[in-house]
Protein backbone atom coordinates (compact mmCIF):
# COMPACT_ATOMS: atom_id res chain seq x y z
CA UNK A 1 0.00 0.00 0.00
CA UNK A 2 1.06 3.55 -0.44
CA UNK A 3 0.71 7.15 1.31
CA UNK A 4 -0.06 5.17 4.43
CA UNK A 5 -1.55 7.40 7.31
CA UNK A 6 0.46 7.51 10.81
CA UNK A 7 -1.99 5.76 12.26
CA UNK A 8 -1.87 2.84 9.63
CA UNK A 9 1.63 2.87 10.16
CA UNK A 10 1.38 2.18 14.03
CA UNK A 11 -1.35 -0.11 13.47
CA UNK A 12 0.67 -2.56 11.22
CA UNK A 13 3.10 -2.69 14.39
CA UNK A 14 0.89 -3.60 16.78
CA UNK A 15 1.53 -7.25 17.77
CA UNK A 16 -1.73 -9.33 18.99
CA UNK A 17 -2.12 -11.58 21.76
CA UNK A 18 -3.60 -14.96 22.04
CA UNK A 19 -5.29 -17.25 24.91
CA UNK A 20 -1.98 -18.40 26.68
CA UNK A 21 -2.65 -22.38 25.57
CA UNK A 22 -2.11 -21.01 21.97
CA UNK A 23 1.51 -20.07 22.73
CA UNK A 24 2.41 -24.16 23.32
CA UNK A 25 3.58 -26.63 21.05
CA UNK A 26 0.01 -26.77 18.69
CA UNK A 27 0.95 -30.50 18.20
CA UNK A 28 0.30 -31.06 21.63
CA UNK A 29 -3.16 -29.21 21.61
CA UNK A 30 -5.65 -31.72 21.50
CA UNK A 31 -9.58 -31.63 22.00
CA UNK A 32 -11.33 -32.50 24.72
CA UNK A 33 -14.81 -33.68 23.98
CA UNK A 34 -18.00 -32.37 25.99
CA UNK A 35 -21.40 -33.16 25.96
CA UNK A 36 -23.24 -33.63 23.12
CA UNK A 37 -25.95 -30.77 21.28
CA UNK A 38 -29.02 -30.06 20.30
CA UNK A 39 -31.09 -27.41 18.74
CA UNK A 40 -33.03 -25.18 21.24
CA UNK A 41 -36.11 -26.06 18.86
CA UNK A 42 -37.28 -28.27 15.47
CA UNK A 43 -34.92 -30.89 16.55
CA UNK A 44 -36.63 -33.66 14.55
CA UNK A 45 -36.82 -31.50 11.10
CA UNK A 46 -33.06 -30.57 11.58
CA UNK A 47 -31.64 -34.12 12.56
CA UNK A 48 -33.04 -35.48 9.63
CA UNK A 49 -31.50 -32.62 7.45
CA UNK A 50 -28.49 -33.07 8.65
CA UNK A 51 -28.52 -36.55 9.69
CA UNK A 52 -24.17 -36.57 9.58
CA UNK A 53 -23.71 -33.49 11.72
CA UNK A 54 -26.44 -33.15 13.93
CA UNK A 55 -25.82 -33.44 17.94
CA UNK A 56 -22.33 -33.49 17.78
CA UNK A 57 -20.42 -32.81 21.40
CA UNK A 58 -18.95 -29.65 22.10
CA UNK A 59 -15.39 -29.49 22.20
CA UNK A 60 -12.49 -27.24 23.79
CA UNK A 61 -8.95 -27.72 23.98
CA UNK A 62 -6.19 -28.90 26.44
CA UNK A 63 -2.55 -29.35 26.23
CA UNK A 64 -1.25 -33.42 26.36
CA UNK A 65 2.01 -34.83 26.67
CA UNK A 66 2.01 -36.64 23.46
CA UNK A 67 2.51 -35.41 20.03
CA UNK A 68 -0.30 -35.11 17.66
CA UNK A 69 1.56 -35.71 14.06
CA UNK A 70 -1.78 -35.12 11.99
CA UNK A 71 -1.90 -31.48 13.64
CA UNK A 72 1.95 -30.98 11.80
CA UNK A 73 0.92 -32.64 8.09
CA UNK A 74 1.50 -30.51 5.18
CA UNK A 75 -2.44 -28.68 4.20
CA UNK A 76 -4.46 -26.43 1.55
CA UNK A 77 -6.86 -24.71 3.51
CA UNK A 78 -9.52 -22.26 1.68
CA UNK A 79 -11.11 -19.33 3.32
CA UNK A 80 -14.21 -17.17 2.54
CA UNK A 81 -14.86 -13.76 3.32
CA UNK A 82 -18.96 -13.79 3.20
CA UNK A 83 -21.64 -11.08 4.26
CA UNK A 84 -21.46 -7.49 4.86
CA UNK A 85 -17.92 -6.54 6.07
CA UNK A 86 -17.01 -6.47 9.35
CA UNK A 87 -14.26 -4.88 11.45
CA UNK A 88 -11.11 -7.67 12.27
CA UNK A 89 -12.26 -10.19 9.65
CA UNK A 90 -8.82 -9.72 8.06
CA UNK A 91 -6.93 -10.49 11.18
CA UNK A 92 -9.06 -13.73 11.61
CA UNK A 93 -7.39 -14.77 8.59
CA UNK A 94 -4.02 -13.33 9.77
CA UNK A 95 -4.55 -15.89 12.82
CA UNK A 96 -5.53 -19.02 9.98
CA UNK A 97 -2.62 -18.44 8.19
CA UNK A 98 -0.42 -18.02 10.71
CA UNK A 99 -1.39 -21.16 12.72
CA UNK A 100 -1.16 -22.78 9.57
CA UNK A 101 2.16 -22.04 8.71
CA UNK A 102 3.32 -22.56 11.77
CA UNK A 103 2.12 -26.51 11.90
CA UNK A 104 3.83 -26.51 9.05
CA UNK A 105 5.52 -24.26 6.67
CA UNK A 106 4.74 -26.19 3.46
CA UNK A 107 1.34 -25.63 4.33
CA UNK A 108 -1.13 -23.15 1.97
CA UNK A 109 -3.46 -20.73 2.26
CA UNK A 110 -5.83 -19.72 -0.61
CA UNK A 111 -8.68 -16.95 -0.40
CA UNK A 112 -11.81 -17.34 -2.57
CA UNK A 113 -12.60 -13.86 -4.04
CA UNK A 114 -15.35 -12.20 -3.79
CA UNK A 115 -17.22 -14.54 -1.14
CA UNK A 116 -19.04 -17.79 -1.91
CA UNK A 117 -19.13 -16.99 -5.23
CA UNK A 118 -15.37 -17.37 -5.61
CA UNK A 119 -15.45 -21.15 -4.46
CA UNK A 120 -18.24 -22.03 -6.93
CA UNK A 121 -16.60 -20.43 -10.17
CA UNK A 122 -13.41 -21.03 -8.87
CA UNK A 123 -11.76 -18.25 -8.51
CA UNK A 124 -9.01 -17.75 -6.01
CA UNK A 125 -5.72 -16.33 -4.90
CA UNK A 126 -2.88 -18.03 -2.76
CA UNK A 127 -2.44 -15.67 0.33
CA UNK A 128 1.58 -15.23 1.11
CA UNK A 129 2.84 -14.38 4.22
CA UNK A 130 3.93 -10.72 2.25
CA UNK A 131 0.06 -10.11 1.21
CA UNK A 132 -1.22 -10.95 4.60
CA UNK A 133 1.25 -8.67 6.36
CA UNK A 134 -0.48 -6.16 4.24
CA UNK A 135 -3.47 -6.63 6.12
CA UNK A 136 -3.05 -7.13 9.45
CA UNK A 137 -5.34 -4.90 12.23
CA UNK A 138 -6.61 -3.14 8.77
CA UNK A 139 -10.11 -3.00 8.44
CA UNK A 140 -12.35 -3.55 5.73
CA UNK A 141 -12.76 -7.09 3.36
CA UNK A 142 -10.38 -6.42 0.56
CA UNK A 143 -8.17 -8.77 1.43
CA UNK A 144 -10.18 -10.86 -1.14
CA UNK A 145 -13.60 -9.44 -1.27
CA UNK A 146 -16.78 -10.54 0.35
CA UNK A 147 -19.82 -11.68 -1.33
CA UNK A 148 -23.52 -12.84 -0.41
CA UNK A 149 -24.19 -15.44 -2.69
CA UNK A 150 -25.73 -18.32 -1.10
CA UNK A 151 -24.63 -21.93 -2.13
CA UNK A 152 -28.04 -23.96 -2.90
CA UNK A 153 -29.08 -23.95 -5.88
CA UNK A 154 -28.02 -27.72 -6.88
CA UNK A 155 -25.37 -25.83 -10.00
CA UNK A 156 -23.90 -24.21 -7.18
CA UNK A 157 -23.79 -27.03 -4.59
CA UNK A 158 -21.94 -29.13 -7.66
CA UNK A 159 -19.55 -26.69 -8.53
CA UNK A 160 -18.18 -26.14 -4.98
CA UNK A 161 -18.17 -29.78 -4.46
CA UNK A 162 -16.07 -30.02 -8.06
CA UNK A 163 -13.88 -26.95 -6.92
CA UNK A 164 -13.08 -28.29 -3.80
CA UNK A 165 -11.99 -31.76 -5.37
CA UNK A 166 -9.86 -30.15 -8.30
CA UNK A 167 -7.67 -27.96 -5.39
CA UNK A 168 -7.57 -31.04 -3.02
CA UNK A 169 -8.81 -28.33 -0.23
CA UNK A 170 -8.18 -30.19 3.50
CA UNK A 171 -10.25 -27.93 4.48
CA UNK A 172 -12.96 -24.53 4.16
CA UNK A 173 -12.76 -21.61 6.49
CA UNK A 174 -16.01 -19.35 6.21
CA UNK A 175 -15.88 -16.06 7.79
CA UNK A 176 -19.58 -15.06 7.86
CA UNK A 177 -22.70 -14.23 10.09
CA UNK A 178 -26.21 -16.23 10.40
CA UNK A 179 -26.41 -16.29 6.39
CA UNK A 180 -23.00 -17.94 5.74
CA UNK A 181 -22.37 -19.99 8.71
CA UNK A 182 -26.12 -21.60 7.45
CA UNK A 183 -24.49 -22.25 4.15
CA UNK A 184 -21.18 -23.42 5.96
CA UNK A 185 -24.00 -26.14 7.95
CA UNK A 186 -24.79 -27.29 4.60
CA UNK A 187 -21.19 -27.67 2.79
CA UNK A 188 -20.38 -30.04 5.52
CA UNK A 189 -22.98 -31.91 4.96
CA UNK A 190 -22.42 -32.19 1.07
CA UNK A 191 -18.95 -32.72 1.48
CA UNK A 192 -19.47 -35.69 3.23
CA UNK A 193 -22.51 -37.15 1.36
CA UNK A 194 -20.00 -37.08 -1.45
CA UNK A 195 -17.26 -38.36 0.41
CA UNK A 196 -15.02 -35.64 -0.21
CA UNK A 197 -12.18 -34.82 3.02
CA UNK A 198 -12.68 -31.08 2.74
CA UNK A 199 -13.74 -30.38 6.62
CA UNK A 200 -15.74 -26.92 7.24
CA UNK A 201 -15.41 -24.39 9.95
CA UNK A 202 -17.09 -21.31 10.46
CA UNK A 203 -16.29 -18.21 12.38
CA UNK A 204 -18.97 -15.90 13.97
CA UNK A 205 -18.54 -12.33 11.98
CA UNK A 206 -21.48 -9.42 12.23
CA UNK A 207 -21.56 -6.52 13.71
CA UNK A 208 -25.22 -6.85 14.78
CA UNK A 209 -24.13 -9.36 17.74
CA UNK A 210 -26.95 -11.04 17.27
CA UNK A 211 -24.83 -14.87 17.16
CA UNK A 212 -24.63 -15.71 20.69
CA UNK A 213 -24.58 -18.58 23.00
CA UNK A 214 -22.87 -19.89 26.31
CA UNK A 215 -19.91 -19.90 24.29
CA UNK A 216 -20.38 -17.46 21.76
CA UNK A 217 -20.26 -14.21 23.71
CA UNK A 218 -20.23 -12.03 21.39
CA UNK A 219 -19.69 -11.80 17.75
CA UNK A 220 -16.43 -9.64 16.00
CA UNK A 221 -16.69 -6.59 14.64
CA UNK A 222 -19.44 -5.42 17.18
CA UNK A 223 -16.97 -4.18 19.73
CA UNK A 224 -15.26 -1.69 17.00
CA UNK A 225 -18.76 -0.58 15.20
CA UNK A 226 -20.38 0.27 18.37
CA UNK A 227 -17.43 2.52 19.54
CA UNK A 228 -17.05 4.36 16.33
CA UNK A 229 -21.14 4.63 16.72
CA UNK A 230 -21.39 5.99 19.83
CA UNK A 231 -18.66 8.35 19.06
CA UNK A 232 -21.00 10.17 16.42
CA UNK A 233 -23.75 9.30 18.93
CA UNK A 234 -21.75 11.93 22.07
CA UNK A 235 -20.99 14.50 18.89
CA UNK A 236 -24.40 14.47 18.36
CA UNK A 237 -25.47 14.45 21.34
CA UNK A 238 -22.56 17.64 22.44
CA UNK A 239 -24.03 19.26 19.43
CA UNK A 240 -27.93 19.05 20.45
CA UNK A 241 -27.26 20.71 23.58
CA UNK A 242 -25.22 23.43 21.71
CA UNK A 243 -27.92 24.38 19.43
CA UNK A 244 -30.82 23.77 22.12
CA UNK A 245 -33.80 23.15 19.51
CA UNK A 246 -33.35 20.01 17.60
CA UNK A 247 -34.53 16.31 18.76
CA UNK A 248 -32.63 13.67 16.55
CA UNK A 249 -33.53 10.19 15.13
CA UNK A 250 -30.55 8.11 15.37
CA UNK A 251 -31.30 4.97 13.21
CA UNK A 252 -28.68 1.96 13.96
CA UNK A 253 -27.73 -0.94 12.71
CA UNK A 254 -29.49 -4.13 13.74
CA UNK A 255 -32.45 -5.47 11.45
CA UNK A 256 -33.05 -8.84 13.93
CA UNK A 257 -31.94 -7.56 17.24
CA UNK A 258 -31.28 -4.41 19.02
CA UNK A 259 -28.08 -5.17 21.00
CA UNK A 260 -26.14 -2.07 18.88
CA UNK A 261 -28.97 -0.06 20.10
CA UNK A 262 -28.46 -0.72 23.99
CA UNK A 263 -24.54 -0.68 23.61
CA UNK A 264 -24.76 2.57 22.38
CA UNK A 265 -27.30 3.76 24.59
CA UNK A 266 -24.97 2.09 27.81
CA UNK A 267 -22.09 3.91 26.59
CA UNK A 268 -23.81 7.52 25.83
CA UNK A 269 -26.88 7.86 27.61
CA UNK A 270 -29.68 8.78 25.41
CA UNK A 271 -32.91 10.51 26.36
CA UNK A 272 -35.15 7.65 24.51
CA UNK A 273 -33.69 4.28 23.44
CA UNK A 274 -36.02 2.02 21.46
CA UNK A 275 -35.69 -1.64 22.01
CA UNK A 276 -37.30 -3.90 19.52
CA UNK A 277 -37.61 -6.77 22.19
CA UNK A 278 -39.21 -4.88 24.69
CA UNK A 279 -41.94 -3.25 22.03
CA UNK A 280 -42.79 -7.20 20.98
CA UNK A 281 -42.82 -8.19 24.96
CA UNK A 282 -44.73 -5.44 25.76
CA UNK A 283 -46.72 -5.46 22.48
CA UNK A 284 -46.69 -1.68 22.16
CA UNK A 285 -48.24 -0.44 18.63
CA UNK A 286 -47.04 2.43 16.87
CA UNK A 287 -49.59 4.46 18.03
CA UNK A 288 -48.34 4.06 21.48
CA UNK A 289 -44.32 4.19 20.91
CA UNK A 290 -45.77 7.51 19.34
CA UNK A 291 -47.24 8.74 22.06
CA UNK A 292 -44.58 7.20 24.76
CA UNK A 293 -41.92 9.30 22.56
CA UNK A 294 -44.12 12.50 23.08
CA UNK A 295 -44.44 12.12 26.38
CA UNK A 296 -40.94 12.67 27.16
CA UNK A 297 -40.80 15.58 24.68
CA UNK A 298 -43.33 16.92 26.71
CA UNK A 299 -41.76 16.62 29.91
CA UNK A 300 -38.38 18.28 28.46
CA UNK A 301 -40.27 20.82 26.91
CA UNK A 302 -42.20 21.93 30.53
CA UNK A 303 -38.77 22.49 31.90
CA UNK A 304 -37.27 24.58 28.89
CA UNK A 305 -35.32 21.70 26.91
CA UNK A 306 -37.03 21.31 23.34
CA UNK A 307 -34.13 19.08 22.06
CA UNK A 308 -32.73 15.53 23.26
CA UNK A 309 -31.57 12.46 21.38
CA UNK A 310 -33.84 9.17 20.62
CA UNK A 311 -32.00 5.99 19.17
CA UNK A 312 -33.78 3.06 17.36
CA UNK A 313 -32.64 -0.12 16.08
CA UNK A 314 -32.93 -0.42 12.75
CA UNK A 315 -34.91 -3.32 12.18
CA UNK A 316 -38.10 -2.02 14.83
CA UNK A 317 -40.56 -1.62 12.57
CA UNK A 318 -40.81 -5.98 12.65
CA UNK A 319 -40.97 -5.90 16.12
CA UNK A 320 -44.59 -4.00 16.59
CA UNK A 321 -46.88 -6.24 16.47
CA UNK A 322 -49.24 -4.71 13.64
CA UNK A 323 -46.48 -3.53 11.69
CA UNK A 324 -44.79 -7.88 11.55
CA UNK A 325 -48.39 -8.74 10.34
CA UNK A 326 -48.25 -6.48 7.26
CA UNK A 327 -44.67 -7.24 6.36
CA UNK A 328 -45.45 -10.89 6.66
CA UNK A 329 -48.82 -10.55 5.06
CA UNK A 330 -46.46 -8.46 2.44
CA UNK A 331 -43.59 -11.33 2.05
CA UNK A 332 -45.35 -14.20 0.97
CA UNK A 333 -47.98 -11.56 -0.92
CA UNK A 334 -45.14 -10.79 -3.11
CA UNK A 335 -43.78 -14.02 -3.14
CA UNK A 336 -46.27 -15.93 -4.58
CA UNK A 337 -47.46 -12.89 -7.13
CA UNK A 338 -43.94 -11.11 -7.73
CA UNK A 339 -45.26 -10.38 -11.37
CA UNK A 340 -48.28 -8.29 -9.89
CA UNK A 341 -46.38 -5.89 -8.02
CA UNK A 342 -43.48 -5.66 -10.42
CA UNK A 343 -45.44 -4.26 -13.53
CA UNK A 344 -46.56 -1.83 -11.22
CA UNK A 345 -45.31 2.00 -11.91
CA UNK A 346 -46.46 3.55 -8.62
CA UNK A 347 -47.04 3.08 -5.11
CA UNK A 348 -51.19 4.76 -5.81
CA UNK A 349 -51.71 1.39 -8.28
CA UNK A 350 -49.88 -0.95 -5.86
CA UNK A 351 -52.47 0.47 -3.29
CA UNK A 352 -55.32 -0.03 -4.98
CA UNK A 353 -54.64 -3.63 -5.97
CA UNK A 354 -53.37 -4.57 -2.09
CA UNK A 355 -56.47 -3.65 -1.09
CA UNK A 356 -58.49 -6.29 -2.37
CA UNK A 357 -55.81 -8.99 -1.77
CA UNK A 358 -55.00 -8.05 2.02
CA UNK A 359 -57.07 -8.34 5.12
CA UNK A 360 -58.27 -5.42 6.33
CA UNK A 361 -56.22 -4.70 9.16
CA UNK A 362 -52.97 -5.28 7.37
CA UNK A 363 -54.53 -2.44 4.64
CA UNK A 364 -55.45 -0.02 7.62
CA UNK A 365 -51.73 -0.45 9.18
CA UNK A 366 -50.75 0.59 5.51
CA UNK A 367 -52.67 3.15 5.06
CA UNK A 368 -51.76 4.88 8.34
CA UNK A 369 -48.11 5.17 7.19
CA UNK A 370 -47.22 8.22 5.28
CA UNK A 371 -47.30 7.33 1.44
CA UNK A 372 -43.80 8.13 0.67
CA UNK A 373 -42.55 5.36 3.42
CA UNK A 374 -45.28 3.22 2.85
CA UNK A 375 -44.37 2.79 -0.71
CA UNK A 376 -40.68 1.27 1.19
CA UNK A 377 -42.44 -1.45 2.43
CA UNK A 378 -43.37 -2.29 -1.74
CA UNK A 379 -40.14 -1.97 -3.01
CA UNK A 380 -36.79 -3.68 -3.73
CA UNK A 381 -36.68 -7.22 -1.97
CA UNK A 382 -33.73 -9.01 -0.04
CA UNK A 383 -32.70 -12.09 -1.16
CA UNK A 384 -34.75 -13.88 1.21
CA UNK A 385 -37.75 -12.61 -0.64
CA UNK A 386 -38.50 -10.31 1.98
CA UNK A 387 -39.04 -6.84 2.78
CA UNK A 388 -35.91 -4.59 2.94
CA UNK A 389 -36.23 -3.13 6.47
CA UNK A 390 -32.63 -1.26 6.60
CA UNK A 391 -34.32 0.41 3.07
CA UNK A 392 -37.25 1.77 5.22
CA UNK A 393 -36.76 5.48 6.66
CA UNK A 394 -38.05 4.31 10.16
CA UNK A 395 -36.56 7.38 11.41
CA UNK A 396 -38.60 9.59 9.10
CA UNK A 397 -41.20 7.26 10.06
CA UNK A 398 -41.07 7.90 13.59
CA UNK A 399 -39.98 11.85 13.57
CA UNK A 400 -43.47 12.62 11.05
CA UNK A 401 -45.89 10.67 13.50
CA UNK A 402 -44.10 12.44 16.57
CA UNK A 403 -44.60 16.01 14.90
CA UNK A 404 -48.06 15.29 13.75
CA UNK A 405 -49.03 14.07 17.28
CA UNK A 406 -47.54 17.16 19.26
CA UNK A 407 -49.55 19.36 16.90
CA UNK A 408 -52.41 17.62 18.20
CA UNK A 409 -51.02 17.68 21.50
CA UNK A 410 -50.84 21.57 20.73
CA UNK A 411 -54.26 21.98 19.83
CA UNK A 412 -55.48 20.15 23.09
CA UNK A 413 -53.30 22.64 24.84
CA UNK A 414 -51.47 19.86 26.91
CA UNK A 415 -48.22 20.63 24.72
CA UNK A 416 -46.41 24.27 24.13
CA UNK A 417 -43.05 23.65 23.62
CA UNK A 418 -41.11 23.92 20.26
CA UNK A 419 -40.35 20.61 17.82
CA UNK A 420 -37.96 20.28 15.22
CA UNK A 421 -36.30 16.95 14.33
CA UNK A 422 -33.05 15.74 12.64
CA UNK A 423 -32.32 12.73 11.05
CA UNK A 424 -29.28 10.19 11.21
CA UNK A 425 -28.53 6.43 9.97
CA UNK A 426 -25.48 4.97 11.26
CA UNK A 427 -24.59 2.15 9.41
CA UNK A 428 -21.94 1.50 6.66
CA UNK A 429 -19.24 4.10 9.01
CA UNK A 430 -19.13 1.41 11.29
CA UNK A 431 -18.23 -1.66 9.19
CA UNK A 432 -14.76 -1.38 7.89
CA UNK A 433 -12.98 0.81 10.61
CA UNK A 434 -9.56 -0.39 11.89
CA UNK A 435 -10.19 -3.17 14.41
CA UNK A 436 -10.14 -2.09 17.91
CA UNK A 437 -7.66 -3.90 20.25
CA UNK A 438 -9.82 -6.26 21.84
CA UNK A 439 -11.35 -6.89 18.58
CA UNK A 440 -7.64 -7.36 16.72
CA UNK A 441 -7.41 -10.22 19.47
CA UNK A 442 -10.28 -11.65 19.35
CA UNK A 443 -10.32 -12.03 15.49
CA UNK A 444 -6.55 -13.54 15.69
CA UNK A 445 -7.63 -16.00 18.35
CA UNK A 446 -10.90 -17.08 16.17
CA UNK A 447 -8.63 -17.78 12.99
CA UNK A 448 -6.00 -20.00 15.84
CA UNK A 449 -9.03 -21.27 17.09
CA UNK A 450 -10.50 -22.09 13.28
CA UNK A 451 -6.89 -24.15 12.71
CA UNK A 452 -6.77 -25.95 15.50
CA UNK A 453 -10.65 -27.36 14.81
CA UNK A 454 -10.14 -28.57 11.32
CA UNK A 455 -6.53 -29.90 11.82
CA UNK A 456 -8.54 -32.23 14.61
CA UNK A 457 -10.26 -33.63 11.65
CA UNK A 458 -13.97 -31.69 12.95
CA UNK A 459 -16.08 -30.59 9.99
CA UNK A 460 -19.74 -28.78 10.90
CA UNK A 461 -17.97 -26.55 13.66
CA UNK A 462 -18.26 -22.69 14.64
CA UNK A 463 -15.34 -21.46 16.13
CA UNK A 464 -15.56 -19.37 19.14
CA UNK A 465 -13.32 -17.73 22.04
CA UNK A 466 -15.21 -17.65 25.49
CA UNK A 467 -14.36 -15.96 29.12
CA UNK A 468 -13.57 -12.31 26.79
CA UNK A 469 -14.27 -10.09 30.23
CA UNK A 470 -11.62 -11.63 31.51
CA UNK A 471 -7.00 -11.09 30.42
CA UNK A 472 -6.09 -12.12 27.31
CA UNK A 473 -4.02 -14.92 28.84
CA UNK A 474 -7.50 -16.24 30.23
CA UNK A 475 -8.87 -16.45 27.10
CA UNK A 476 -10.79 -20.28 26.62
CA UNK A 477 -11.04 -21.36 22.74
CA UNK A 478 -13.56 -24.66 21.48
CA UNK A 479 -16.17 -24.99 18.58
CA UNK A 480 -19.67 -25.94 18.67
CA UNK A 481 -21.83 -27.97 16.07
CA UNK A 482 -23.47 -25.19 13.87
CA UNK A 483 -26.60 -27.13 14.08
CA UNK A 484 -27.11 -26.47 17.46
CA UNK A 485 -27.76 -22.63 16.60
CA UNK A 486 -30.02 -23.51 14.35
CA UNK A 487 -34.00 -23.30 13.64
CA UNK A 488 -36.68 -23.64 11.51
CA UNK A 489 -37.96 -20.10 9.94
CA UNK A 490 -39.67 -18.83 7.28
CA UNK A 491 -38.29 -17.71 3.82
CA UNK A 492 -39.88 -16.63 0.37
CA UNK A 493 -43.09 -18.23 1.52
CA UNK A 494 -40.88 -21.21 2.75
CA UNK A 495 -39.72 -22.92 6.01
CA UNK A 496 -35.71 -23.26 5.78
CA UNK A 497 -32.91 -24.49 8.45
CA UNK A 498 -31.26 -21.36 9.24
CA UNK A 499 -29.19 -19.85 12.13
CA UNK A 500 -31.08 -18.48 14.64
CA UNK A 501 -31.13 -14.72 15.56
CA UNK A 502 -29.67 -14.21 19.28
CA UNK A 503 -31.81 -11.19 20.69
CA UNK A 504 -31.48 -8.91 23.45
CA UNK A 505 -32.23 -10.44 26.87
CA UNK A 506 -34.88 -8.44 28.41
CA UNK A 507 -33.90 -10.37 31.63
CA UNK A 508 -30.12 -9.66 31.32
CA UNK A 509 -27.74 -7.28 33.52
CA UNK A 510 -27.03 -5.07 30.38
CA UNK A 511 -31.09 -4.35 29.66
CA UNK A 512 -31.41 -3.79 33.17
CA UNK A 513 -28.76 -0.83 33.34
CA UNK A 514 -31.13 0.63 30.59
CA UNK A 515 -34.25 0.60 32.73
CA UNK A 516 -32.85 1.28 35.26
CA UNK A 517 -32.10 4.60 34.46
CA UNK A 518 -34.40 5.55 31.42
CA UNK A 519 -36.29 7.87 33.71
CA UNK A 520 -33.38 9.51 34.72
CA UNK A 521 -31.35 9.86 31.21
CA UNK A 522 -35.05 10.75 29.83
CA UNK A 523 -36.26 13.62 32.10
CA UNK A 524 -32.45 15.45 32.68
CA UNK A 525 -29.96 15.78 30.16
CA UNK A 526 -26.89 12.71 31.52
CA UNK A 527 -25.12 11.85 27.83
CA UNK A 528 -21.63 11.07 27.85
CA UNK A 529 -18.98 11.55 25.59
CA UNK A 530 -17.19 8.49 24.95
CA UNK A 531 -15.02 9.73 21.66
CA UNK A 532 -13.03 7.82 19.46
CA UNK A 533 -11.36 4.67 19.07
CA UNK A 534 -8.49 4.34 21.37
CA UNK A 535 -5.58 2.18 20.02
CA UNK A 536 -2.64 3.18 22.46
CA UNK A 537 -2.62 5.09 26.14
CA UNK A 538 -4.23 3.24 28.74
CA UNK A 539 -5.78 0.17 29.83
CA UNK A 540 -8.91 1.43 29.94
CA UNK A 541 -9.23 3.44 27.41
CA UNK A 542 -7.37 1.10 24.70
CA UNK A 543 -8.34 -2.21 25.62
CA UNK A 544 -11.64 -1.92 27.15
CA UNK A 545 -14.41 -4.28 26.42
CA UNK A 546 -18.32 -3.92 25.66
CA UNK A 547 -20.57 -2.33 28.20
CA UNK A 548 -22.78 -4.91 27.54
CA UNK A 549 -20.32 -7.87 27.60
CA UNK A 550 -18.75 -6.50 30.76
CA UNK A 551 -22.22 -6.45 32.57
CA UNK A 552 -23.31 -9.54 31.23
CA UNK A 553 -20.24 -11.46 32.50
Amino acid sequence: MKNLSALQKARYAYETKLPSLFYKDLSKIAIKTGDKTKAKSDEEELKEIFPNTYGMPKVTFEETGSINSDTLKERKIGVILSGGQAPGGHNVISGLFDALKRANEKSTLIGFLNGPEGIIKGNYKELTKDIIDEYRNTGGFDIIGSGRTKIERDDQIKATIENARKLDLDALVIIGGDDSNTNAAFLAKHFIKNGLKTKVIGVPKTIDGDIKSEEVEITFGFDTATKTYANEIGNIERDTISAGKYWQFIKLMGRSASHITLECALKTHPNITLISEEIAQKKLSLKEIVQSICNVIKIRADKGMNYGVILIPEGVIEFIPEMQHLITELNDMIADYPPVFNSMATYETKKKVLKSMMSKESFETLDTIPDSIAAEFLGQRDQHGNVQVSFIDTENLFAILVKNRLEEMQKEGSYKGKFSSQLHFFGFEGRSVPPSNFDANYCYSLGYTAFLLLANSLTGYLSYVRKLSESIDKWEAGGIPLTMLMNIERRNGKNKPVIGKALVDLNGNAFNMLKNNRENWAINTEYEYPGAIQYFGPDELCNSIPVSLKLEK
